[in-house]
C-alpha cells in the first residue's frame, strides 16, 4: 500500500473543499441541480481526479488510460469542476453549465463534454457499462482500470444486480466500483424507503470484495483504491458511508436538497460555511 503523507492529505482535502465550492456555485447560478448528492461525493472525486487514476488531459482518448463512470449522473457538477481543474477544459467553462449550446450538459454526456467517459443518467447502468469496458480491456489485452461511482438509491435498481452478475461471473479485478452511501434520496432514507442491508453481504455474494471506509476521511479513501489495486482475483466495491449535503450544515442529511437549488441567501451562507472549513 502506498504511503500518504499529512501534506498529500490535506491538498487532497483541499481539492475536495474546491470542489464543493465550485459545485455549489454552478447549481445556483444554474437555477438547478443536486446539491445533496454533489457534495458527498468531493472526496471520493478529489482522490480519484488528483491522486490515483491515470489520465492525461492533453491526450483524453490515451487509450491506456483509467476510465471514470459517473453512475449517479445527476452529481455532474463536483465532476465538472474537478474536470476543469485537471485541464479538460477551461475553469471559465463552468458558467456555461445549463446555457444553451453549452458542452456541459445537465447530465454527463460522452459526446460533448471532454473527459467524460460514458453518457449517464438513466440509474442503474453505470456497473454494466463499466462491465463492458473491462471484458474489453481483457480482450484488448489492456491494462487500463474501471471506476464506477454509484448512488445508494441508485442500488435499489434490479439492473445494478444484473451487472454485479456480470462482473462476478467474469471476476473483473480490474474493476472497482464505489457506493455513495448517504442513505438520503430524493423522498427520504434510504434505510425506509428501500433499505439495502445487508448490504456488504450482498456484495460479497456477487464475488465483489468489500471495504467499507468513511467517505469523508481522505486517508481512508486512499488507502481503499489503493487496495482495490492489489486485488487480482475479483471485481471490489468502495461503500463509502457518506453525509448528503456534506459541509453545508442546512442541507446535511436532509432529503429536501436532493435536486433543489439554493436561493441567494442560501447560497450566501452555503458559501460562508464551505469557505470557514479552510480556517
Amino acid at each position: 500500500m502506498a504511503y500518504h503523507s499529512e501534506k498529500q492529505i490535506d491538498e487532497l482535502n483541499e481539492k475536495a473543499r474546491q470542489l464543493r465550492l465550485d459545485a455549489l456555485k454552478m447549481i445556483h447560478r444554474r437555477g438547478q441541480g443536486h446539491p445533496g448528492g454533489s457534495l458527498s461525493i468531493a472526496e471520493i472525486i478529489a482522490a480519484l481526479f488528483f491522486h490515483h487514476l491515470r489520465i492525461d488531459p492533453k491526450n483524453p482518448f490515451w487509450p491506456e488510460r483509467d476510465r471514470f463512470i459517473l453512475s449517479k449522473g445527476h452529481a455532474c457538477a463536483t465532476l465538472y469542476a474537478a474536470l476543469a481543474c485537471r485541464g479538460f477544459f477551461p475553469v471559465e467553462e463552468l458558467t456555461s453549465w445549463g446555457c444553451l449550446g453549452s458542452r456541459l450538459q445537465g447530465h454527463p454526456d460522452r459526446l460533448k463534454t471532454p473527459g467524460v467517459e460514458m453518457t449517464t443518467g438513466f440509474l442503474g447502468h453505470g456497473l454494466a457499462i463499466a462491465a463492458g469496458l473491462c471484458l474489453a480491456a481483457r480482450l484488448k489485452k489492456m491494462n487500463y482500470h474501471t471506476y464506477v461511482l454509484l448512488g445508494d438509491g441508485e442500488c435499489q435498481a434490479g439492473i445494478l444486480w444484473e451487472g454485479a452478475l456480470t462482473v462476478g461471473k467474469y471476476q473483473l479485478a480490474n474493476l472497482t466500483a464505489i457506493v455513495d452511501y448517504n442513505d438520503v434520496q430524493l423522498d427520504g432514507p434510504v434505510h425506509e424507503i428501500m433499505p439495502l442491508e445487508p448490504f456488504v453481504e450482498k456484495w460479497k455474494s456477487f464475488n465483489f470484495a468489500a471495504i467499507e471506509i468513511n467517505g469523508h476521511n481522505m486517508r481512508e479513501v486512499l488507502e481503499a483504491f489503493d487496495v482495490a489495486t492489489e486485488i487480482h482475483d475479483k471485481p471490489t466495491v468502495i461503500i463509502a458511508h457518506t453525509t448528503k449535503g456534506k459541509g453545508v450544515s442546512f442541507m446535511e442529511n436532509e432529503a429536501f436538497w436532493h435536486g433543489r437549488a439554493p436561493d441567494d441567501e442560501q447560497y450566501t451562507k452555503a458559501e460562508t460555511e464551505l469557505k470557514g472549513d479552510a480556517g
